[in-house]
C-alpha cells in the first residue's frame, strides 16, 4: 500500500486512458460504501444500463472485485490483463516514468478500468479502496461522489483524528460534482462541508435533504419509503437487513438520481425499486443458516459492530444471550476491545479464532481481550473449526453471529461452499497459500 496517484496515472496513460471511456459514480466512506456501490449498480442495471462495478476487498474470489452486468471478470481476462499491465509497468520503470513497481491495488484498478472499456460499459460504479484523496481510483471525472460514513480507521495512513480522515475522504470531491453524504460525526461533517463549499460542490446530507420513512420488517428483508430532493419513492423493498442498510439505500437512490440528471439518463421509479429489490451483497448481516439462526458480517470497527448488534436485535428480539454465540476473528490493528464491548450484550459465549493472514490477531490475544466481556471463551485453531464449535454451542433460543473481518467472512464462506478449482490463489503470500477448502457438500441444508 503506497498512497499516491503518480503510478496509477502512468499506468492508465500507458493503457490509453480507459478511465475516460465511461462515466462514473465514485463512492468512499468508512463503512457502507460497498453496499451503496452494489445497490447503485443494481439500480442502474435495472434501468437497462451496462454497468461496471469495482469493489474491494473480495471475500472468496479475486474476480468478485470487477464485475460487468453482474458477472465477475473471467479468469482468462485477469491473466491477460495482469500480464499486459506487468509488461507496461516494466517499460515505465525502464523509461524512468515511474519510480517503483505498482501495488496490488493499482494493478487491480488499472485492470478494472481496462476491462470496463473493453466491455463498453455505460457507467462505472467505483468504490474507493482506502481514504480517497490519494486512492488509486481518484483519477475519475465523476459527476457524483458519495461519502457514506467517517470513523476512526486506518489511522496510520489516513491520520489520527476524524478531521484528518474526513480530509482524506473528501479528496474525491471536485468542481462540477454533486456530493451525497451520510450521517457524519460533527467534526468530520464540518471538514466535508467546508471542502465542498470551497469547490462549489452542492451537498445532500442523510437526515437533512435525504430521509428514510418508517420501516416494515419481514425476515431479512425490509420495506420503507425514501425521500430525496429529486422526489419521494414509496414501498421500496430491500433484501438486506438492518437500519444501516436502509440508510445506505437512501444514499444510493439519491446518488443514482443525481447521476442520472447529470448524464441525461432516464431513471424510472420502477427501475429504482427493481434494482434495490434484486440487490445481492454478501457478508452484510447475511443469514447463512436457518437452524440455528446464523449470521455473517464483515464489520471490523466498533461502530459497525454496534450497527450489526442493533440489526440482530430487530431480527431476533427474543434471542437469549445465554444461548447465543459470537464467532470472532480480526486483524491485529483493529480496535478489538471496543468491538467486543458492542457485541458482549448479544451472547455469553464467544469463540475466537485466528484469520489466515500474517496481520491476524492471535487467538490467545483475542482470548485476553474477551476476558471480562464474555463469561465463556473458547479458543479455536481456525475459522472453520471455530464455526463448528460455535454452531454446536448455540442453545435452543439462541443465535450465532460470525463477525470481525472480510477475511473471516471469506474463509467461512469458502469452508461452507468451496471455491472453483481454477480459482487463482491470492491468499496472503506470507502464509504459503490457502489450504484446500472442504467440499460445499460438507454443509448440507444450509439456507440463505
Amino acid at each position: 500500500m503506497r498512497p499516491g496517484l503518480e503510478t496509477i496515472r502512468a499506468l492508465l496513460g500507458g493503457l490509453d486512458h480507459p478511465e475516460r471511456a465511461f462515466r462514473a459514480l465514485h463512492i468512499t466512506g468508512s463503512k457502507g460504501k460497498g453496499s451503496v456501490a452494489a445497490m447503485s449498480a443494481a439500480v442502474l442495471g435495472a434501468a437497462g444500463r451496462s454497468v461496471g462495478l469495482y469493489t474491494s476487498p473480495h471475500l472468496v474470489s479475486y474476480r468478485e472485485r470487477i464485475r460487468v452486468r453482474g458477472r465477475p471478470i473471467p479468469r482468462e481476462a485477469v491473466t491477460r490483463g495482469v500480464a499486459r499491465i506487468e509488461t507496461l509497468a516494466a517499460e515505465l520503470l525502464a523509461a524512468g516514468r515511474i519510480d517503483r513497481a505498482p501495488t496490488f491495488f493499482e494493478v487491480t484498478t488499472a485492470l478494472a478500468f481496462d476491462w470496463f472499456r473493453a466491455q463498453e460499459v455505460d457507467d462505472g460504479v467505483i468504490e474507493v479502496g482506502l481514504g480517497g484523496r490519494l486512492d488509486a481510483t481518484n483519477v475519475l471525472d465523476a459527476p457524483v461522489g458519495v461519502i457514506t460514513t467517517i470513523e476512526l480507521e486506518h489511522t496510520d495512513v489516513l491520520g489520527p483524528t476524524l478531521e484528518d480522515i474526513a480530509r482524506e475522504k473528501s479528496g474525491i470531491l471536485h468542481r462540477g460534482m454533486r456530493a451525497v453524504v451520510g450521517e457524519l460525526p460533527p467534526p468530520a461533517r464540518g471538514v466535508v462541508d467546508r471542502t465542498a463549499d470551497a469547490l462549489g460542490v452542492p451537498v445532500w446530507h442523510l437526515g437533512v435533504e435525504l430521509h428514510v420513512g418508517p420501516r416494515d420488517l419481514s425476515g431479512t428483508s425490509q420495506r420503507f419509503a425514501v425521500s430525496t430532493p429529486i422526489g419521494e419513492l414509496e414501498r421500496v423493498t430491500l433484501p438486506l437487513a438492518g437500519a444501516f442498510q436502509a440508510g445506505n439505500a437512501v444514499l444510493s437512490v439519491a446518488a443514482t438520481g443525481a447521476y442520472a440528471e447529470r448524464v441525461g439518463l432516464r431513471l424510472p421509479p420502477d427501475a429504482v425499486r427493481a434494482g434495490l429489490k434484486a440487490v445481492e451483497w454478501r457478508g452484510r448481516l447475511e443469514r447463512i443458516a436457518a437452524r440455528p439462526p446464523t449470521y455473517l458480517d464483515v464489520a471490523h470497527t466498533p461502530e459497525s459492530a454496534a450497527a450489526v448488534a442493533a440489526g440482530l436485535a430487530e431480527l431476533h428480539p427474543f434471542a437469549d444471550p445465554e444461548a447465543s454465540v459470537v464467532l470472532f476473528g480480526c486483524l491485529s490493528d483493529k480496535r478489538a476491545e471496543e468491538i467486543l464491548d458492542r457485541l458482549a450484550p448479544l451472547a455469553r459465549t464467544i469463540v475466537v479464532a485466528p484469520l489466515r493472514s500474517a496481520r491476524a490477531a492471535a487467538a490467545s490475544s483475542l482470548r485476553r481481550v474477551a476476558l471480562g466481556r464474555f463469561p465463556r471463551i473458547v479458543e479455536a485453531t481456525d475459522i472453520a473449526g471455530g464455526y463448528a464449535l460455535a454452531s454446536a454451542s448455540v442453545g435452543a433460543d439462541g443465535l450465532l453471529l460470525a463477525i470481525g473481518s472480510d477475511y473471516l467472512a471469506g474463509e467461512l464462506l469458502e469452508s461452507l461452499e468451496g471455491r472453483p478449482d481454477d480459482e487463482p490463489d491470492l491468499s496472503d503470500p506470507g502464509l504459503g497459500g490457502r489450504p484446500e477448502a472442504p467440499a460445499a457438500a460438507a454443509a448440507p441444508g444450509r439456507a440463505r
